[in-house]
């Protein structure tokens, strides 16, 4: 029987960090930092609720990043 993959731990990086930031920048950034997805949602998206490691989420308003999680 096959080992079950452990998943690599996310960045350490605060998520609150990017809030405010402009959306393309705080991309580039978390990419920097280590995040291997980064998804731009608009505010009130629907979407599920499952978790990715190493996958990075914000809120975008107006090109502003206005609220960020991981998963």
């Amino acid at each position: 029987m096959a080992p079950i993959p452990t998943p690599s731990a996310d960045p350490a990086d605060s998520p609150e960090s990017y809030v405010g930031l402009d959306a393309a920048a705080a991309e580039q950034l978390a990419r920097r930092r280590g995040w291997s997805t980064v998804r731009a949602l608009p505010p009130g998206a629907i979407i599920t609720l499952e978790y990715l490691a190493g996958r990075l989420n914000f809120e975008v308003d107006g090109g502003v990043v206005r609220r960020c999680w991981k998963g």
